[in-house]
């Protein structure tokens, strides 16, 4: 007998061809991403790196300098001043914004809330809007001869503190920035909390915890990460401080300088100094920072949550 032979009606693709069209195929998803990526993140780090290598001088223009600009940048008295500026701002600020939130979404969460659709709107509604609306809001409310406060002083007869004095000023920038952003905060850790299974409460109810007791051993922890992300935002926030101070430096021009905080200090020096090259230095050896400490916040609260 004679074997008889199967008939093919083609041919299987090589494998090398199957896997060379799923990359081509992964990379037309890929690729318009990749390419505003660069466009808009990669590209201006590269040319501020560029430009931190030169210096525009009055005599022979723009000369190749190396590393001077950063060695500037190290022993700039006023740069380091705003750093630690913020960097108080970001101690204390940051904490209690993230605490008030962290109330607000547990009072949501609870139940117990009356009205809760409208108090949740309400805290978030501030968050909507724009920082530069909000901080000549606040300079209006806090100004002593034309806001707020001037008319309590003139309605009670008394002197209440100035917001914008030199003093003050850094704690009245919190307040605005606390103001903004505690709906935004609440809304990560209420969508958190929403997705912890119930049985945990079931769980520790029966095992005799009360309301205090799973809030710090139930609820926080299993929001752990939302905290994490929470922080760090608003670490990188705290860093990149601009608008409040910004607005509020025409209302109080003798408390908020040109160098009150590392952004708005790189923005006089390019704009108003035309310091462009010292600039890019300033704002990458600031973003580095800003990277070194939230990526510690970040190990720190992964270790943790390990």
């Amino acid at each position: 007998m004679t074997a008889v032979t199967p008939l093919t009606t083609g041919r299987r693709p090589p494998a090398r061809a199957s896997r060379g069209r799923r990359g081509r195929t992964g990379w037309m998803f890929v690729g318009p991403f990749m390419a505003v990526f660069a466009l808009v993140f990669l590209a201006p780090i590269a040319y501020s790196l560029y430009l931190s290598f030169f210096r525009d001088q009055l005599i022979g223009g723009t000369s190749f300098v190396g590393l001077d600009n950063f060695r500037q940048a190290f022993g700039d008295d006023r740069f380091w001043a705003a750093v630690g500026r913020v960097a108080l701002f970001l101690a204390v600020q940051v904490p209690v914004m993230l605490g008030l939130a962290l109330l607000v979404a547990l009072a949501l969460d609870s139940g117990r809330l009356y009205g809760k659709s409208f108090f949740r709107m309400a805290v978030f509604l501030p968050y909507a809007v724009p920082a530069v609306v909000a901080s000549l809001m606040w300079g209006f409310i806090y100004g002593t001869r034309f806001g707020l406060v001037a008319n309590i002083n003139e309605a009670l007869g008394v002197t209440l503190p100035d917001p914008l004095s030199p003093s003050l000023v850094l704690a009245s920038i919190g307040n605005i920035v606390t103001w903004e952003f505690i709906g935004y905060n609440m809304l990560i850790f209420y969508s958190a909390l929403r997705v912890v299974p119930k049985s945990l409460y079931e769980a520790a109810e029966i095992d005799g915890a009360g309301p205090w007791r799973i809030v710090t051993s139930v609820k926080i922890p299993a929001i752990r990460g939302a905290l994490v992300i929470a922080t760090i935002f608003s670490v990188i926030g705290s860093f990149q401080l601009f608008n409040e101070p910004s607005i509020l430096q025409k209302l109080a021009p003798n408390a908020i300088t040109t160098y009150f905080t590392p952004n708005l200090y790189t923005f006089t020096l390019s704009f108003s100094g035309r310091q462009q090259n010292y600039a890019a230095t300033v704002s990458l050896v600031m973003g580095v920072v800003t990277m070194i400490i939230a990526y510690a916040v970040q190990l720190r609260g992964m270790r943790k949550e390990a």
